[in-house]
């Protein structure tokens, strides 16, 4: 028997016949004449190589195999059914589930307006946002643990697509009355001697700092160093140093009451944007949930 040869039209006219025990019935439901019924119940019979129904001239009876099959069929279709029903929600976008690795700047700024914004569009669908460091944003993209990425891309890989959201500069925080106030633009060397909470040297903002002061030949040596930029936040408020952080970090409550300024420095930006695994498209919560990320991105850069 050539398994293809079966079809669901077959299957479900056999499972309706044996149910109402009536071709003129089954018909009627199916919105099917009478012959093109009995074909289809016929073809299967004839595929499968066993008789299923006993025809009388008073009512249909399932045989022996017909009794033993009919819930079985009938399962499958049910199951069939829920599988289309639940394919089409998801891509209809009324429920569905989006998963997405972030860096915690993006996660404690530009993240939550997204999901505001999404959620008011689309209730049904619940965003899950991981907050991490670059690295594992990447083994979460790669393993597919995330439908994408949000962060940098340190250098071109075969696995992964890169799609730029904007440019990101860096900026000194610091606590208000400190002699960087007085200053309207700021060097690198501005900051070399004074006592630094920088982050984590995993930490793509660390990394980019230490290259920026590599640069101008200085190693400059934390005081503090903080997972967090709102833990980097709270020690610069409490008088404990200065900080580097990104722009996009302003938009964090944590950093109210501290005073910034762009640093005057080539080395200091990145690019952020979305990472997503080569060749894999998005599903469609997903894919709108991008484009919810684009436009918030694309208002705050205005």
């Amino acid at each position: 028997m050539n398994h293809s040869d079966l079809n669901l039209r077959q299957l479900q006219s056999f499972v309706t016949v044996a149910r109402l025990g009536s071709f003129t019935r089954a018909a009627r439901l199916l919105h099917l004449s009478q012959p093109a019924l009995t074909k289809q119940v016929r073809q299967l019979e004839e595929t499968l190589g066993v008789r299923l129904l006993d025809r009388t001239t008073r009512a249909v009876e399932p045989t022996r195999i017909g009794k033993e099959l009919a819930p079985v069929v009938d399962q499958l279709l049910r199951e069939i059914d829920a599988v289309v029903v639940n394919t089409k929600e998801l891509a209809a976008k009324s429920r569905g589930v989006v998963r997405v690795a972030a860096l915690p700047s993006i996660s404690s700024s530009i993240l939550p307006a997204t999901v505001a914004r999404f959620q008011e569009s689309y209730p049904g669908i619940s965003v899950i946002p991981r907050d991490v460091l670059d690295q594992p944003i990447i083994a979460m993209v790669k393993a597919e643990a995330v439908d994408f990425g949000v962060g940098s891309l340190n250098e071109a890989d075969p696995e992964l697509q890169f799609t730029l959201l904007f440019t990101d500069r860096m900026r000194v925080f610091f606590p208000p009355g400190s002699p960087l106030e007085r200053k309207k633009v700021i060097e690198l060397r501005d900051l070399v001697g004074l006592p630094l909470v920088l982050m984590d040297p995993e930490s793509s903002v660390r990394k980019l700092v230490d290259r920026a002061f590599e640069s101008i030949g200085e190693l400059v040596p934390p005081v503090i160093e903080a997972t967090y930029m709102s833990t980097a936040a709270g020690m610069v408020r409490a008088g404990l140093g200065t900080t580097i952080l990104p722009t996009a970090a302003l938009e964090m409550g944590d950093l109210s009451g501290l005073r910034s300024r762009l640093i005057k420095s080539p080395e200091l930006t990145r690019e952020i944007g979305v990472i997503q695994k080569a060749g894999r498209s998005l599903s469609p919560a997903a894919d709108s949930f991008l484009k919810s990320l684009k436009a918030v991105c694309k208002e705050l850069s205005r």
